[in-house]
């Protein structure tokens, strides 16, 4: 191959792996400033009264998953959830990433420490298809998690740590940092079952 020719093939593998490396750095840029976003639009809810007059209110229990999730069911790992306020004007079946209809919290002593949020998809939304939000689709459909949620609230959804680490990943949905320990109306849940994929 003439020297020219050789270096014009060169010079477009470059180009081509420099395109490719790119476009995920790119989106994922992009995705963490949609996280670094939310966390400035979520914290005011640090206070959970102004959360309660945005509309949120508490599902009251602190979940807990005591065991990983078996063949048909969710596959959670033992860890914690935290409280659920939940605001059901945000629930819709085209999720809004800037407004997640879930906000999680963690007992601390007397106090309800904001520490992630959630989107909540149920399929009598009339949802179609799985959702995806900043770069990941949302988990299920599974049962509703009983007994705070009625067993045929058949649903999405995706869990986002954004003030609190998750060992086990920031989109994972129990986190073994958060602890319901020593509160009240702590229920410790099996993970949910599975359900079949609306149709299209």
């Amino acid at each position: 191959m003439h020297k020219s020719a050789q270096s014009l093939v060169a010079a477009s593998l470059v180009f081509c792996a420099a395109a490719g490396l790119t476009a995920p750095l790119s989106a994922q840029a992009n995705d963490a400033a949609a996280l670094d976003s939310l966390r400035v639009a979520l914290k005011k809810y640090q206070d959970p009264v102004a959360a309660i007059r945005d509309g949120y209110f508490s599902t009251l229990g602190c979940v807990t998953i005591a065991q990983a999730g078996g063949p048909g069911e969710m596959p959670y790992k033992p860890g914690s959830m935290g409280v659920h306020f939940l605001n059901m004007q945000m629930v819709s079946a085209t999720p809004d990433p800037a407004h997640p209809p879930v906000l999680l919290y963690e007992p601390q002593g007397d106090k309800l420490v904001l520490v992630g949020a959630e989107w909540f998809v149920p399929l009598m939304t009339g949802v179609k298809q799985r959702p995806s939000l900043l770069g990941h689709p949302l988990q299920g459909p599974m049962a509703g998690h009983e007994p705070l949620m009625s067993a045929d609230m058949s649903h999405y959804d995706l869990h986002v740590w954004l003030f609190k680490e998750n060992p086990a990943g920031m989109f994972e949905p129990t986190n073994t940092n958060v602890k319901c320990t020593g509160y009240s109306y702590t229920f410790t849940e099996h993970p949910p079952k599975l359900v079949a994929e609306p149709k299209p």
